[in-house]
């Protein structure tokens, strides 16, 4: 039987209460529903999940200026985190460094114990498919499959989730960011903000621990952009460590911690 832990930081926990459905995924698609307490952890750890250190990031010459230099972060479970920065600070690399898609030059990156660099290009794609799951400024949705094939899809290619409820877990999914009665559309046929939550549906498919969202507002109007806030904070309550790389920064005060990266120098 699936179960869905909930893991606290090295500091108290600020209580949280959007969107109980997300909450309820996991014990709907497992036909029970058990006690949560959804102002502390049930289990608690002080150890970071994602670990960077010393991480510098060369593109071309070693003599060029470092798109990263001398990174040190850590990231911990259930925790909200904003990137920010302006376009070339280096935000981007960071979230390549972050999901896998780059190495760093020197350094390491390591995830729930996992060093990055230490994995083929084949075993690095199947572990990023069942632990991070990554949401795109453009939604990169398959336009020909529909918005539920898509959720399916992506359960197929990694294989974790039993094949008897893949069809269950899509439409609970669905119906968790508000766009149950969409799933049988092209994603051409949804306004933005719909294929944005389609998008966030698909990242969850496989319930990965750590969402990373590239600018999921950058196109979307003031009031869609607020309500795509929301669902990605709610995930956060599901037990999600999600982090968001933006260049607004008028949304500070959603997180509940902001990195700003300026010239490839992460300070927070």
């Amino acid at each position: 039987m699936d179960t869905c832990l909930f893991y606290g930081k090295p500091h108290p926990v600020k209580p949280r209460t959007h969107a109980l459905s997300l909450l309820l995924v996991n014990a709907k698609l497992n036909g029970t529903v058990e006690h949560i307490d959804l102002t502390t952890a049930a289990v608690e750890s002080s150890a970071p999940i994602i670990a960077l250190s010393n991480v510098t990031k060369h593109y071309g010459s070693i003599d060029t200026r470092p798109a990263l230099r001398n990174i040190n972060l850590h990231f911990y479970a259930r925790e909200y985190v904003a990137i920010v920065g302006k376009s070339g600070s280096g935000k981007s690399t960071l979230l390549n460094m972050l999901t896998g898609i780059d190495h760093p030059t020197d350094g390491t990156v390591t995830i729930n114990s996992t060093e990055l660099n230490t994995l083929s290009e084949s075993v690095l794609a199947a572990w990023r498919g069942k632990n991070i799951g990554i949401v795109f400024q453009f939604f990169q949705l398959i336009p020909t499959l529909t918005v539920a094939e898509n959720l399916l899809l992506a359960m197929d290619l990694v294989n974790v989730i039993p094949k008897d409820r893949r069809k269950l877990r899509t439409n609970t999914l669905l119906e968790s960011v508000g766009i149950a009665q969409h799933g049988h559309k092209l994603p051409s046929t949804l306004s933005g903000g719909e294929q944005q939550r389609a998008a966030i549906a698909r990242a969850l498919a496989n319930d990965p621990p750590i969402i990373v969202a590239d600018e999921p507002t950058g196109n979307l109007d003031t009031q869609t952009a607020s309500l795509v806030q929301d669902l990605l904070k709610s995930l956060v309550t599901n037990g999600k460590t999600v982090i968001v790389v933006t260049h607004d920064i008028t949304m500070r005060s959603h997180f509940d911690r902001v990195i700003e990266v300026s010239d490839g120098v992460a300070q927070q």
